[in-house]
């Protein structure tokens, strides 16, 4: 018999005598379900130490400094407004977790933040921290896919959920999967069947392409996904890849490189500040738009940094942006939340960690448990659920969330309608057509205990 108690104070003991004697327990403040929980053995650094309390904690390391800054500071306002909306019984919130009830299984959430800098080994130590000190039930962060990858196998070690925020390697879902990783965002290879399609019909078969791509898992996965479509479906052929060290400042040599390439293409692979500076320079060098810039994996940031001068006409795949609430009525009280909080309209990071957190809060209060193991069993029923974008499901055999990729075109300055009203949407694409099979990149999940 467990010594812990649940949060209304029931052990698992008076919940039976109550249940004998013809009585009731309230499910909705922990109940039977949550007493007879705290019966789990120990497991990992938290449980059940960190659902003991009346607050539970979820930790996030996030890149605010770095080549990714902006986007992380983008990515946890969206956390920030779901950890809101979690306590609060926001509408948007009870429509993506119906159970939520001023927190969730009784207790109140807390969001615990750090820069990660987009590094490894800084996003561990981040999250090491918070577990002595607050015994943190849930991880999210990343936007580097190194730093996913590093926390998948943190969480399977530690036995503490992890929700990869931002992540475009293929390896998060793949070969680098752990039974206590999820992630809710779209990847290289998504984005690739996404966008490859239309630039092989708007721009014809047998073109020639120079990539430029980041020096990591995510750059890698992303670069061989795209070429791989162009080549088989379009016979497009790669001329060159200029691979670069994530946070390069100067692009010269990369970009005198493609200069004598012969390209018609710069397919940028790279994302973030990277992404803005290789743009920039590419321009500079007169290489756009003598060459035509594709970005197949990219935040719509990009616009704003690097101007529309540069991302008029192109196209990109991405995650989310925020004219989707013309069709969508959810992302349109979430974008409607989410300017009034901060001033500004969401991009893809507050998209992707606001839904993650949205995600995390049904499957606890679906399962009416804290205890690891029951609430990944409870992900991994593949049920289909709501996002912003309509209806999605998770799969069980990689944790993928199987959503749409949205292919957007830059607009010219002056067709903006607004400040912010950088991209029309060209299409939206139904995840489940441009996903690869459950074990194509060998994922292989491991235990649960």
């Amino acid at each position: 018999m467990s010594k812990f108690e649940s949060t209304n104070g029931v052990s698992r003991r008076s919940a039976l005598q109550i249940s004998a004697a013809g009585g009731m327990v309230a499910t909705g403040l922990g109940g039977v379900q949550w007493a007879m929980a705290q019966d789990k053995p120990k497991l990992g650094a938290t449980w059940p130490e960190g659902s003991q309390g009346d607050t539970v904690y979820l930790g996030a390391a996030v890149p605010l400094t770095g080549t990714y800054a902006v986007q992380g500071a983008d990515e946890l306002k969206g956390m920030e407004l779901a950890i809101e909306h979690i306590n609060t019984n926001h509408e948007l919130m009870k429509a993506l977790a119906p159970k939520v009830n001023s927190g969730v299984n009784g207790k109140k959430v807390k969001l615990l933040s750090a820069d990660s800098a987009a590094k490894p080994n800084q996003a561990l130590q981040v999250s090491q921290t918070f577990i002595a000190q607050n015994k943190i039930i849930a991880m999210t962060g990343s936007t580097s896919s190194a730093v996913a990858v590093a926390m998948n196998k943190f969480a399977q070690r530690e036995k503490i959920i992890y929700m990869a925020a931002i992540s475009g390697s293929n390896d998060t879902t793949g070969k680098d999967c752990v039974r206590y990783g999820f992630r809710q965002g779209v990847y290289g290879e998504m984005t690739a069947n996404a966008i490859g399609p239309i630039l092989v019909k708007q721009f014809g078969k047998n073109r020639k392409a120079a990539f430029m791509t980041p020096d990591y898992t995510y750059g890698h996965t992303t670069t061989e996904s795209v070429n791989n479509y162009l080549t088989k479906e379009g016979g497009w052929k790669m001329v060159t890849n200029q691979v670069s060290p994530l946070g390069t400042q100067d692009f010269s040599q990369y970009l005198t490189n493609i200069a004598n390439s012969g390209a018609e293409f710069l397919i940028n692979v790279n994302w973030g500040r990277d992404a803005v500076l290789s743009s920039q320079q590419a321009k500079q060098f007169g290489l756009i738009p003598k060459m035509t810039l594709v970005l197949p994996y990219q935040i719509p940031f990009i616009a704003k940094e690097a101007g529309v001068d540069i991302t008029h006409g192109v196209y990109a795949a991405t995650d989310f942006w925020w004219t989707l609430e013309d069709k969508y009525p959810l992302a349109k009280m979430f974008v409607e939340s989410f300017h009034k909080k901060y001033g500004y309209r969401p991009e893809w990071g507050a998209e992707n960690g606001y839904v993650s957190f949205a995600h995390w809060a049904r499957m606890v209060t679906e399962a009416g448990s804290f205890y690891p193991p029951d609430v990944i069993k409870q992900w991994e029923k593949g049920e289909t659920i709501p996002s912003l974008l309509g209806d999605v499901h998770y799969r069980p055999e990689d944790h993928q969330c199987v959503r749409p990729v949205i292919i957007v075109r830059g607009k010219e300055k002056k067709d903006m309608k607004n400040d912010e009203d950088f991209w029309d949407i060209v299409e939206i694409v139904d995840g489940a057509k441009v996903i690869q099979k459950p074990d194509a990149f060998g994922c292989k999940l491991g235990d649960y205990t």
